[in-house]
């Protein structure tokens, strides 16, 4: 019975050994693939453009280089959402800070927004700056009094 034993062993032992010699050789061929994956280089998506209008679903295009890539070239489904604001650029979302007070030389006040959130691989400004009309400016209450006679101010 010990020699029966003794060659069990030696066949489990043999069969570990040939299990870890596969595995490794498993390996050396998957790194193989993957430096071959590592000759392409990285993924450029162009800006995503709505099929209709402004904003909703559309596509962008993205484009990479390599010796032997199998594909240079794919399109991508994306989407702008529509409430965002399409002065800053359609991906770009900004948070904005109240409104600054009236330039009376220019007749129009300004905000800042700060980039907030950016779709995909949009390329955004940190910060921005909207300017709007002043609407009506309140004026001053002048001392005295107008007389219909000479239009002229009395004190």
């Amino acid at each position: 019975m010990t020699g029966q034993k003794l060659w069990t062993q030696v066949a489990v032992l043999a069969l570990l050994v040939l299990t870890v010699m596969a595995a490794e050789g498993g390996k050396v061929e998957k790194q193989g693939k993957k430096e071959r994956k590592s000759d392409c280089g990285d993924w450029l998506w162009s800006v995503c453009v709505a099929i209709e209008g402004d904003c909703g679903l559309g596509t962008r295009e993205g484009t990479r280089t390599g010796i032997d890539c199998k594909q240079t070239i794919k399109t991508q489904r994306c989407k702008i959402p529509c409430n965002w604001k399409k002065k800053f650029g359609g991906e770009c979302k900004y948070v904005f800070r109240d409104w600054g007070e009236c330039d009376l030389a220019t007749g129009k006040k300004n905000r800042t927004g700060i980039l907030k959130r950016a779709l995909m691989d949009a390329t955004c400004a940190a910060t921005v700056t909207a300017t709007k009309p002043c609407g009506k400016i309140p004026k001053t209450k002048l001392q005295g009094k107008l007389t219909k006679q000479n239009h002229c101010w009395i004190k």
